[in-house]
């Protein structure tokens, strides 16, 4: 028996990791902070390879210095989003629009779980209310 493939997941084809993707991002994309978190997103209406949006995340080593803190960011970020992601896909289905969005770390301090996913709560909504202006 097979087991069903659990929507809460976050797979390869979700992750932005192309040299020229993460280009376009940075380069034509918009930005923001919501604290601790700095947000680059564009939307688009060219389909993206089976997924309608592809995250990045990235923790600078300037502020923490330790693999171990910027791994334990990277991963509590993932997390969150993964989580939070589905009401995020259905308005990017209903408005048939394409996203790519990089999550860049810029508090000083260890976040906790809680924090990062108040984060990731009020960089979706306001993507989204942005994007209906």
């Amino acid at each position: 028996m097979e087991p069903d493939k659990s929507p809460n997941t976050l797979t390869k084809a979700e992750r932005l990791y192309l040299r020229d993707e993460i280009k376009d991002l940075f380069s034509n994309g918009k930005s923001f902070i919501t604290y601790p978190l700095r947000v680059v997103y564009l939307l688009s209406d060219t389909p993206l390879q089976g997924v309608r949006c592809r995250i990045m995340v990235a923790v600078p080593k300037k502020r923490f210095k330790r693999a171990v803190k910027r791994n334990r960011i990277k991963r509590l970020i993932r997390e969150s989003y993964r989580k939070n992601k589905h009401s995020w896909i259905a308005y990017l289905e209903n408005n048939n629009k394409f996203a790519k969005v990089a999550f860049t770390m810029v508090g000083e301090n260890l976040p906790d779980y809680k924090t990062i996913e108040n984060a990731i709560k009020k960089t979706l909504y306001k993507i989204e209310t942005q994007t209906l202006e």
